[in-house]
């Protein structure tokens, strides 16, 4: 069952994160690497968003390791939604076709957004369990 949990998850995720992330980067003008990658980037942040929700409410109702709500959505559903490979080679895309600058905006910003993204995510994940 916990496959089904993790399979069902991954699925909904990965259709999430190519509807959402072909939107956003048709709305930023092209793909990566004639534009920046903004699809990913804003994915990885939301993604970190409800990630830090879901660690804080799980945390908080004493959820286990293996169940089928942290199986389904903080596995499944953000581990299909969330796209650090895709992170990756559009930063190396960017170092070898636009310059290290452009790269490095793209890691700065990926990182402390999704850092910010979790501590946000959990901040508000408090306050909904208040």
């Amino acid at each position: 069952m916990n496959l089904l949990y993790v399979a069902l998850g991954s699925a909904v995720g990965g259709v999430a994160r190519w509807s959402l992330g072909g939107w956003l980067q048709r709305l930023a003008g092209g793909a990566p690497p004639q534009v920046f990658p903004v699809s990913t980037l804003v994915i990885n942040a939301t993604g970190s968003l409800v990630l830090g929700v879901l660690a804080v409410m799980m945390a908080r109702q004493g959820a286990a390791q293996d169940g089928a709500m942290r199986l389904l959505l903080a596995v499944g559903f953000c581990g299909g939604y969330t796209t650090f490979s895709t992170f990756s080679l559009d930063t190396v895309a960017l170092m070898e076709t636009r310059g290290v600058g452009l790269a490095l905006l793209n890691v700065g910003a990926s990182v402390g957004l999704g850092v910010a993204g979790v501590l946000a995510g959990m901040l508000i994940g408090r306050a909904a369990l208040r």
